[in-house]
């Protein structure tokens, strides 16, 4: 069997041209406000969509490009260009949240759905990939939400981590992202016992594998045949993530499974 490249990143290449950041004038600033990281491609694209109709949505990606495209199709919505892989003193994480927090008056909601697939055996993957795979999948997430925290705090807010089914159980060739997955529900779980008395609330989604453009690389990749019946709808994920975004006061969703029925 031969098999194909490994798949890229969730989120589209970065440029170098920026985008502007300001609130549109007019946009509703009474509006919750919901951070999305990911927010160009596959789940996140699909979340933003769905909170756009009640919040005023801060659209994540990585090109400032696609940012764009998908903040000129909203109503209420401004664009976050940062490369997560950055994410170092003075790197272009760094500079994007301290833009961002300037010009946001609160933040309701965060949803942490971008992310890296490096496949391969731990013969196999190098130790870049390790580490691409840890840095954007876990360690861009705490200092998103490092930086947010004050602003989630005073919103008594939610963050939602968007893992995987790899988050739950390991399997081969994909030791890496399976691993960073790990952490990124050790991470949630430490976050929410650590802020539950701040009221912020905080939720894993872990779905099954999904009918996304990652997905379709990756079965590439293994070299089998792709059929989109065999996954779950964005949608469907986009509704376990509205779930907990909807949750009554009293209520906290702390985790959600979703697996494709076949």
């Amino acid at each position: 069997m031969t098999r194909q490249p490994p798949p890229t990143d969730l989120g589209d290449p970065p440029e170098n041209r920026p985008l502007p950041g300001a609130r549109r004038p007019g946009a509703g600033a009474d509006r919750p406000v919901a951070v999305v990281t990911g927010g160009t491609r596959g789940i996140g694209l699909g979340v933003v969509r769905h909170l756009a109709s009640t919040h005023h949505v801060v659209v994540g990606g990585r090109q400032a490009s696609s940012v764009a495209a998908v903040v000129d199709e909203l109503a209420d919505a401004e664009g976050f260009v940062a490369d997560l892989s950055d994410c170092g003193s003075g790197g272009s994480l760094e500079t994007a949240l301290a833009a961002l927090v300037a010009r946001l008056p609160r933040v309701d909601v965060l949803v942490h759905s971008a992310g890296v697939l490096r496949p391969g055996t731990v013969a196999d993957l190098s130790t870049a990939d390790w580490l691409d795979s840890l840095t954007v999948n876990v360690v861009a997430v705490a200092a998103v939400t490092r930086v947010l925290l004050p602003s989630l705090r005073a919103a008594e807010g939610l963050v939602v981590l968007v893992n995987s089914g790899s988050g739950l159980r390991a399997t081969p060739a994909s030791g890496a992202y399976c691993a960073s997955k790990f952490a990124l529900r050790a991470l949630a779980d430490s976050l929410r016992e650590e802020e539950r008395a701040q009221g912020v609330r905080v939720t894993s989604v872990h779905p099954g594998r999904v009918d996304t453009d990652m997905q379709r690389e990756l079965v590439a990749w293994e070299g089998d045949d792709y059929d989109p019946s065999r996954h779950l709808r964005v949608e469907s994920v986009v509704r376990a993530v509205r779930l907990a975004v909807d949750a009554s006061a009293d209520a906290s969703i702390d985790t959600v499974s979703v697996r494709p029925r076949r």
